[in-house]
């Protein structure tokens, strides 16, 4: 089904840039308008003085449609040839917008020098300038304004129709070189795609994949996997733009450390923040100013924590107790590795047996009695 809608869709794109090719030819090489008034004229006077035809034998029919071939053929001939100045106007027009754009690049990366949108800019002085040249070289063709406007308007329909999707990917690209969605070397997530910004063109992004556990197959981490992806740009205008580094690269990670229901919880509270705090605090309170700033500015919420933060919540047989901390986009496994690892070194520790209790796996076991209530039995329930 989908290999037919994609021919069927293919069918339709060849179809509409034949048609544009077509009249972009007949405007060529058509007939001018003397030519077309001198055989109305002729096609009159032959209605006028013609007399009832006989019956054409063979031979006759076949000269006359080697006379009508050689008059078109001579009639495209002379078509070309009356175009001839017109298409050196038309190239000479070109070759001049083609310096003029040349020219307008140069300049403009002189005046503009590294500004992000100089690119952007540049793009579109160029656009603007192309189609000036081609609207001229369109109607020294033409002759006539409104056979340029129909051709035109022709062949832009034509185009968009076939081009629906390069001419998407190029807004795109502009739209984000002047709103700043992502640029080179930020850590982004565009619809399915995740990774670290290599390349923007005019058409597609190449990224750096890193790995989520959202992606099976991949590295199960936010590290590369070493594979670069490309989309096309169209993605910033259909889909959700996720950038983890272009304003503030900190992010905010969690850890999860369940323990036992029958555990000292405020004593697992105090330890777990001491640990955090001692790993995590010094490294935190510069970015935590900067991240208040920002939300001030955005007239948001200012009370942004400068030290980790710890959490309860209840799970169906032990409690949870989450610790909550601000570091580096790109540094996310490495803090949590670390702090995974010192608070199992901690918990495993002499001092606190008895006091934070692991949560295991448990399996409950009730026997019923014989008159069907359940029955207390030693030993019934297992950790």
């Amino acid at each position: 089904m989908q290999q037919a809608r994609f021919r069927l869709r293919a069918f339709r794109k060849a179809s509409l840039i034949a048609v544009a090719l077509t009249s972009l030819l007949l405007l060529v090489v058509g007939p001018t308008e003397e030519a077309l008034a001198q055989d109305a004229g002729v096609t009159a006077t032959e209605d006028t003085s013609v007399e009832p035809k006989r019956q054409l034998q063979p031979e006759e029919v076949a000269r006359e449609a080697g006379a009508e071939a050689q008059r078109t053929a001579l009639g495209l001939r002379q078509g070309l040839l009356n175009a001839l100045p017109k298409l050196t106007v038309v190239l000479g027009t070109l070759l001049l917008t083609w310096l003029v754009a040349r020219g307008s690049r140069a300049l403009l990366h002189r005046v503009l020098g590294r500004w992000a949108r100089a690119d952007a800019s540049t793009a579109l002085v160029s656009i603007c300038v192309w189609l000036l040249g081609t609207g001229i070289a369109v109607s020294v063709l033409a002759g006539d304004l409104r056979a340029m406007l129909g051709s035109v308007g022709l062949v832009g329909l034509a185009l968009s129709w076939a081009l629906q999707t390069p001419i998407e990917s190029f807004t795109g690209w502009l739209l984000n070189s002047f709103q700043g969605y992502y640029r080179v070397g930020d850590r982004v997530q565009v619809g399915d795609v995740f990774g670290d910004v290599y390349a923007i063109d005019f058409l597609s992004t190449t990224v750096w994949e890193l790995g989520s556990p959202e992606r099976p197959g991949a590295v199960h981490a936010e590290q590369p996997t070493g594979r670069l992806i490309t989309f096309p740009n169209n993605e910033v205008l259909t889909g959700t733009v996720v950038n983890l580094t272009r304003d503030f690269p900190y992010v905010w990670d969690e850890l999860l450390v369940p323990v036992a229901n029958e555990s000292d919880l405020r004593y697992a509270l105090e330890l777990l923040l001491r640990l955090a705090t001692e790993l995590l605090g010094e490294d935190m309170a510069g970015p935590a100013r900067q991240y208040e700033t920002l939300l001030r500015e955005a007239r948001l919420e200012t009370s942004v924590a400068d030290k980790p933060e710890v959490y309860v919540s209840l799970a169906d047989s032990w409690t949870n107790v989450t610790i909550r901390y601000l570091v580096h986009a790109r540094q996310r496994r490495k803090w949590k590795s670390l702090l995974a690892e010192r608070v199992m070194v901690e918990l495993n520790q002499p001092a606190h047996a008895g006091r934070i209790i692991p949560v295991l796996p448990r399996q409950q076991v009730q026997f019923l009695g014989v008159d069907g209530r359940p029955t207390d039995v030693p030993g019934s329930r297992r950790e």
